[in-house]
């Protein structure tokens, strides 16, 4: 059994309309005929989706081949440009392969591990095909008890905020820190962020748990700086995820968590990252615009990793920079570091402060000093804290 998603099908239906999608699927229905023989069967499941069952193979020393044969030929046959309305459209599929146990195994399930196969193909880049081995069950198993468990999380109060400092790098002082959300999870102990991201990103429930962060380090911010009056006051950064920044209430419900956490909107810094405007760039600005009134300030987080952020900087109202850890991690004290500079001087150019993430070394510090850059944040200063430690890290009065 074959399950063949058709990748991105969304991206045409939203560009070139439902008529066009349509098109799509009933050429690539057709093109599925030279590559198959006359006895396979193939059948579309709904959407993008179509399952093809390849019968009756004698040679079966030769199973395998001939699978990854067919799939190979599949691919290759989809991704040839299709024509709709008048433009040349290309498209990937991935696909997931299942084979047959025998007549002991039901039709629904050999379905089913071919439809986990193709989605273990595009977590792994899209465009490919992979065979279903029994580690992909046990996986997809255990991703739906900790989605069921991370829809329960927040009601159960599972969820908590660490919180990292950012150093500024004139006087080597703790002057602000980024909220950072963690899972205590009753069973597993401490979930780490990069299981629980990306299925919080896939299921929608990012919205709910990102509102959740908001409103805790606003109220944090709020105790501290009520805690340390009269001394400088610390801002707080906060993620703000792609899907938020969709939601037509995104305006009222930013106010809401000011109004109710008491918190001073020119300590609040609000992190996106390049998605968010690229996903929403017809309203993000305008969205800027209204919270930059209310005296929020934005950061653009993992700069440089992107493709056409050069192209948005001077359509928004942005406040910081953040240099990707990647480019920090590459630094050579002998190097002329071009791309953490080319960086610098760009924000330099646009009146625009700059974060280094992800500092480890001495070395890298010194490097980011001696090239002016305000901001850094990393192991080498501090891990992420919980609120606790942050105090008793601050009643050390440390200076980098």
């Amino acid at each position: 059994m074959l399950f063949v998603d058709i990748d991105r099908l969304k991206k045409i239906n939203d560009s070139l309309g439902h008529g066009a999608g349509d098109q799509l699927l009933v050429e690539a229905a057709s093109r599925f005929d030279s590559c198959l023989r006359p006895g396979d069967t193939v059948a579309r499941l709904g959407g993008d989706e179509f399952a093809i069952l390849l019968d009756d193979i004698r040679d079966a020393a030769h199973v395998s081949e001939h699978v990854n044969e067919v799939a190979g030929r599949v691919q290759k046959e989809l991704e040839r440009p299709f024509v709709l309305e008048g433009r040349e459209v290309f498209v990937t599929v991935s696909i997931g392969v299942a084979p047959c146990r025998g007549g002991d195994q039901r039709p629904d399930e050999l379905l089913r591990n071919a439809d986990t196969a193709m989605y273990r193909a595009k977590s792994l880049g899209r465009a490919r095909h992979e065979v279903f081995d029994a580690t992909m069950h046990q996986r997809a198993v255990k991703m739906l008890e900790l989605e069921t468990d991370l829809w329960r999380a927040i009601e159960r109060d599972e969820l908590l905020l660490h919180y990292q400092p950012i150093i500024s790098l004139q006087n080597g002082q703790i002057c602000g820190y980024e909220a950072l959300v963690r899972w205590q999870h009753p069973a597993r102990g401490l979930v780490p962020p990069m299981e629980f991201i990306p299925l919080a990103e896939e299921t929608g429930l990012v919205v709910p748990m990102g509102w959740w962060v908001l409103r805790e380090a606003c109220h944090q911010a709020r105790r501290w700086s009520r805690q340390f009056e009269g001394e400088t006051p610390h801002f707080m950064a906060v993620n703000l995820s792609s899907q938020q920044f969709s939601q037509t209430d995104t305006i009222e419900r930013v106010r809401a968590i000011v109004a109710e956490t008491g918190v001073n909107p020119h300590h609040l810094k609000l992190e996106i990252t390049e998605s968010v405007i690229m996903e929403n760039s017809e309203s993000a600005a305008a969205m800027f615009l209204q919270l930059k009134e209310l005296g929020i300030r934005f950061s653009m987080d993992d700069f440089g990793t992107g493709y056409s952020s050069l192209s948005y900087l001077h359509r928004f109202p942005l406040d910081t920079l953040k240099i990707d850890r990647s480019f920090v991690s590459q630094m050579r004290p002998d190097s002329k570091n071009e791309i953490v500079n080319t960086i610098l001087s760009l924000a330099g150019g646009l009146s625009l402060s700059v974060v280094a993430e992800g500092v480890e070394t001495p070395a890298q510090l010194e490097n980011l000093r001696a090239m002016g850059c305000g901001f850094a944040q990393g192991f080498f200063f501090s891990k992420p804290l919980e609120a606790e430690k942050i105090e008793e890290l601050l009643s050390q009065n440390p200076t980098w």
